[in-house]
């Protein structure tokens, strides 16, 4: 009997994984590897590495009790060929096995990596996305602006969900509208399921603390569910507790809250161990029994099978040179307080330290405080893009590189966004309570107190006016600079470029 290998990697702790479909449990051999490269091509942070080792160990397990053999390699094996590519070639001699079936890696790194190989390949399409490569290239091709609504709508009707016959229920696609109210004053949940680590997740925890003690992040104590019974549990109680108010705030940030009402499953989702159909018709039920709002169930659902499905389809649409776009030609470096939260900015030191402790930060904070801060400041959009990659636990470059390199720093020139997000420090008073805490005043436009968001939020328009002036969404912050006297302009121009010089010195700001 010819024996094959079958590829799991470690965002693929699915059962009804495309590989596993094709393969036949009573010849082929499961193949799974901690591997030095998948671990460090980027710094990941030490919860995320954890969280991946540990969720495939329980897999591996999983699918031996299921009667499949699985060869699984340890990180500290010390056989261990040091990359998925070198398991494979070992595992095929050791086997004399014909070839590898595998499912596409979400990461062009690795799909030309597996290409490359020297063993007979069958890669086949992951099918745990709602739109295959081809339907999003359908929906894509004659369009002159690619819309994540236009193509969410089509992904609601392929569903059913939230539909009522061919229209939408309630009548309206999107309810985003609803989903703006700034920090509420008290948070009436407790946050994420937290779950107490077994012996596999304290060996894993041991290892990740001995080989990545030094990278950023802090390691412990950590929680995250490790299997989908766990994810599972943590979905019905966000479902349960949280959901009714999560679109309401889900913009929200707060100064003493890390999650406020949001669901924390984009980590089990990413990794496989949720099925996000499966995620979004839960939600959808929460809905139909009364038990949670339409713009909460919409909000939600909108960006699983919306905003993730179309992030994956810009991915591979743009193709692998995706990641070094720059546009606007930025090129400063990073500022060491991405890395160690030391800034006067009250809402980026709280967002770094919060990345730190957990591995997770929400949306908003990502794109309004960190990614804004980047864009406003010009800095290198691939620094930043490797830098979400490594420090978020949901991070897998298919999702994370639309989001950094299209919507948060506009590099790809606007094939995700109409226009920069960008902002001065009023959004984030108004969306937080981060600016009654902080060392600059969020009030002052100019001046040693002023925040740093306002000033670099002129200096970028101004840097950028011949690209920008005449986008039909920026025309009013085009006037209202152009209200302003020229003695208040040169002061804030000057101020930002005292804050631009002291980031170029490697100062803390």
């Amino acid at each position: 009997m010819v024996t094959r290998l079958v590829l799991v990697l470690g965002d693929q702790l699915s059962p009804n994984l495309s590989a596993l479909q094709k393969a036949d449990k009573d010849s082929d051999i499961v193949v799974m590897a901690e591997v030095a490269d998948e671990a460090s091509y980027v710094p990941h942070h030490p919860k995320k590495i954890a969280f991946i080792f540990a969720a495939m160990r329980k897999f591996a397990d999983a699918l031996r009790n299921n009667g499949w053999q699985v060869d699984y390699t340890k990180l500290d094996d010390p056989e261990n060929a040091g990359s998925v590519t070198g398991e494979l070639l070992r595992r095929a001699e050791q086997h004399d096995a014909s070839g590898v079936i595998a499912t596409e890696p979400g990461e062009w790194r690795l799909i030309e990596a597996l290409q490359e190989m020297p063993l007979k390949l069958h890669m086949i399409a992951d099918t745990r996305f709602i739109a295959s490569h081809k339907e999003f290239e359908d929906w894509a091709e004659g369009r002159k602006e690619l819309r994540m609504e236009w193509f969410y709508r089509d992904m609601r009707r392929k569903t059913g969900l939230l539909m009522d016959g061919d229209k939408p229920v309630e009548g309206k696609w999107n309810f985003d509208h609803d989903n703006r109210k700034p920090a509420p004053d008290d948070v009436d949940f407790n946050g994420p399921m937290q779950f107490t680590p077994d012996d596999t997740v304290e060996e894993v925890l041991d290892l990740v603390e001995q080989r990545f003690g030094d990278n950023f992040g802090t390691l412990r104590p950590f929680w995250f569910a490790t299997d989908t019974g766990q994810a599972r549990r943590q979905l019905t109680h966000w479902v349960k507790h949280a959901l009714p108010k999560f679109g309401d705030f889900q913009d929200a940030m707060l100064n003493d809250n890390r999650f406020l009402y949001h669901s924390i499953i984009s980590f089990y989702i990413n990794a496989g161990l949720l099925d996000p159909l499966e995620v979004c018709e839960q939600v959808e039920q929460a809905y139909k029994d009364g038990h949670a709002p339409i713009n909460a169930a919409e909000g939600f659902i909108r960006q699983i099978i919306g905003w993730r499905e179309y992030m994956r389809g810009i991915y591979f649409l743009e193709g692998p040179d995706y990641t070094s776009r720059n546009v606007l030609k930025h090129d400063r470096a990073l500022p060491s307080f991405f890395w160690d939260a030391n800034t006067k900015m009250n809402c980026v030191s709280k967002t770094v330290a919060q990345t730190r402790d957990e591995s997770y930060a929400h949306h908003i904070q990502r794109l309004m405080v960190t990614g804004n801060f980047a864009l406003l400041a010009g800095i290198d959009p691939h620094e930043v893009h490797e830098w979400y990659l490594a420090v978020y636990a949901d991070a897998y470059e298919w999702v994370e590189a639309p989001n950094v390199i299209g919507m948060s720093q506009f590099a790809d020139g606007g094939i995700v966004g109409s226009k920069p997000y960008v902002s001065s420090g009023a959004y984030i008073d108004r969306m937080s309570d981060y600016c009654k805490h902080c060392n600059y005043k969020v009030k002052d436009k100019t001046g040693p107190d002023a925040c740093p968001f306002n000033l670099l939020y002129w200096d970028f328009l101004i840097r950028h006016r011949e690209r920008f002036s005449n986008n039909p969404r920026m025309g009013n912050m085009y006037r209202t600079w152009d209200r302003m006297d020229e003695s208040r302009k040169e002061a804030v121009l000057s101020d930002a470029r005292v804050v631009l010089k002291r980031l170029d010195a490697g100062e803390s700001i």
